[in-house]
């Protein structure tokens, strides 16, 4: 990816493909019963202009609602016998993020932001994204890694900057190293992984230290290789961390690609780690032999309103 720039910063409007496939070999699906979240969220940072989204076979029944942490969750259900599910959203957005003044973040210390906001932050808020959650248990090897980097004494948002920029030199980007289940205790084993594992390490560092933190599911804007065309779904979902600060904000960090979160970041959902954002998943009925799924992502700029 490259590096950041002010450029970043632009407002710009985007459309978003997401296609998800799934194949069974075998015998038919006779039902299945998914929930995910098939629209993305309205922020601060985007706003929400279309969302359509397909389900073949023809689903016979589709609910949606809002749950804990905000985000549009849809429940869908198939009982038509099948082979292949294939679900399409596509969804078009204004995004615009502003960049973050780290100067004024820096008035506060580590130590001093967590007392802060533990005196004055919604007190269910706070305790959602600082206690434990099923994919962030923070243990001694966590905090002993994040000890020197988000030391209670050091200026806020030069450690923000810090944790960030020490989690993406620390670790390799390899995809299939790791899986949903994998834990923070076998990441800082393995020092490889990818986005979902750096975000959960950011998460158990931030919480570590009395910062309530929350997992950022979504996309971001890729470009190809100078000089090469981009292809047609090679884009992926992404996560990064974002970090309650004193004064009612929040910091979104960036570990993966070492940076803050800037006008080429598309939130779909946000909780407490991937569990609470997972983009599909439930239950089928089948006596299928085997299975395979398809992902395929396209984040489009488009001319902006």
């Amino acid at each position: 990816m490259s590096r950041q720039g002010p450029e970043d910063f632009t407002p710009r409007r985007y459309e978003v493909r997401h296609r998800t496939t799934y194949t069974y070999e075998g015998a038919d699906v006779t039902a299945c019963y998914e929930r995910g979240f098939l629209e993305p969220r309205p922020t601060p940072t985007q706003r929400v202009i279309s969302n359509a989204v397909r389900v073949s076979p023809e689903p016979d029944l589709v609910s949606e609602h809002t749950d804990h942490f905000g985000n549009r969750s849809s429940y869908v259900e198939v009982r038509s016998p099948h082979r292949v599910l294939e679900v399409i959203k596509t969804s078009v957005l204004d995004v615009d993020w502003p960049g973050v003044d780290l100067h004024a973040l820096d008035a506060w210390t580590v130590g001093g932001a967590a007392e802060t906001l533990a005196e004055d932050a919604d007190p269910v808020e706070h305790a959602s994204y600082l206690l434990p959650s099923p994919l962030v248990a923070v243990d001694d090897a966590v905090r002993d890694y994040a000890r020197g980097l988000l030391d209670p004494a050091a200026p806020l948002g030069e450690a923000l900057v810090g944790l960030t920029h020490a989690i993406f030199e620390d670790f390799t980007y390899a995809p299939g190293v790791t899986d949903v289940r994998t834990t923070l205790q076998e990441l800082l084993a393995l020092r490889q992984g990818v986005c979902q594992d750096f975000t959960h390490l950011a998460l158990g560092c931030l919480r570590s230290v009395g910062l309530p933190a929350r997992y950022v599911s979504g996309y971001l804007e890729t470009a190809p290789p100078k000089g090469q065309p981009r292809l047609e779904g090679s884009d992926a979902s992404h996560a990064w961390a974002s970090v309650m600060v004193p004064g009612g904000g929040w910091v979104d960090l960036d570990p993966t690609n070492d940076h803050l979160a800037d006008s080429r970041y598309v939130v779909t959902a946000w909780g407490r780690d991937f569990r609470d954002v997972s983009p599909l998943r439930g239950v089928i009925f089948t006596e299928s032999t085997g299975s395979s799924l398809d992902v395929g992502v396209d984040v489009v700029r488009l001319p902006s309103a």
